[in-house]
């Protein structure tokens, strides 16, 4: 039963974490709903699953992570070219959420991981969504995105530590607010997501190390890897096509209404 519940948390990692619905909120809803075990499948689950949809975006734009590394020392030199630019745009929009993660990491990990705060977070973010397609011009390409624009969709990545924000969800109606369009804001959020999610994955494997990896689930680790990776490449490929030519208000209403519905699954439970 295990291995089932594992392979079903990774579906839902994987569709969820490309989409602006928050995976981790998804994860911690899934297993209140369900009953499953928050042990078994808490936070190092979450960081298994995070790497397997983390080597799908790897896996689906090695092209334009192949040209990053190969521009990397024309960016520390300060060139212009456009995969220079590209790079410290991804190093200046990381900035933010490396500053909270060292300072808050372990208060957001202890205090906000729950269904509550999950609910307040799909809505806010919601509400965020319907902004950003309501007033963004959404007419601007990546390629003219500013170093102090990378910063505030960095902040806005940074904002998804909270569970239920949704780090897609916060950068691209952040990206549409300053009128990039839709597809061209996903390429962008989705490149600046690596360093952010590799961190996450480092941190716990040095937890791992030091509390060492006797009695672990592996199996079920691996599980929600391969799944949520097979899954999220898929996600990731057909999100950013689906973008070209359709709004996200259909994504802000499934969190709308998610949110109403775990207020008053808590409600009857006494959450």
């Amino acid at each position: 039963m295990d291995l089932v519940a594992a392979a079903l948390l990774g579906v839902v990692q994987g569709l969820t974490e490309f989409l602006p619905v928050s995976s981790s909120g998804h994860l911690i809803l899934a297993r209140e709903f369900f009953g499953w075990d928050a042990g078994r499948f808490g936070l190092a689950f979450d960081v298994a699953c995070h790497v397997g949809t983390l080597l799908a975006v790897v896996a689906y734009f090695r092209g334009e992570i192949l040209r990053l590394a190969v521009a990397a020392p024309g960016a520390l030199a300060g060139r212009d070219g456009s995969w220079e630019r590209l790079g410290r745009l991804i190093v200046i929009g990381t900035v933010p959420v490396v500053i909270v993660g060292l300072l808050f990491a372990d208060a957001i990990e202890t205090t906000l991981r729950s269904p509550a705060v999950v609910a307040v977070a799909l809505a806010v973010g919601g509400v965020g969504l319907i902004a950003g397609e309501l007033f963004g011009s959404k007419r601007r390409g990546d390629e003219t995105i500013g170093y102090g624009e990378a910063f505030a969709i960095g902040v806005a990545q940074a904002s998804a530590l909270v569970p239920g924000i949704s780090r897609s969800g916060a950068t691209l109606t952040l990206a549409m607010l300053l009128g990039l369009r839709r597809e061209a804001a996903a390429r962008f959020v989705f490149l600046l997501s690596l360093p952010a999610v590799l961190a996450a994955a480092g941190k716990e494997t040095l937890e791992f190390t030091k509390a060492g990896v006797e009695g672990l689930p592996v199996t079920m680790f691996l599980v929600g890897l391969v799944v949520s990776g097979v899954v999220g490449y898929v996600t990731v490929k057909y999100f950013i096509r689906y973008l070209a030519g359709h709004s996200l208000h259909g994504f802000a209403a499934y969190r709308l209404v998610l949110a109403a519905v775990t207020l008053a699954w808590l409600a009857v439970h006494g959450g």
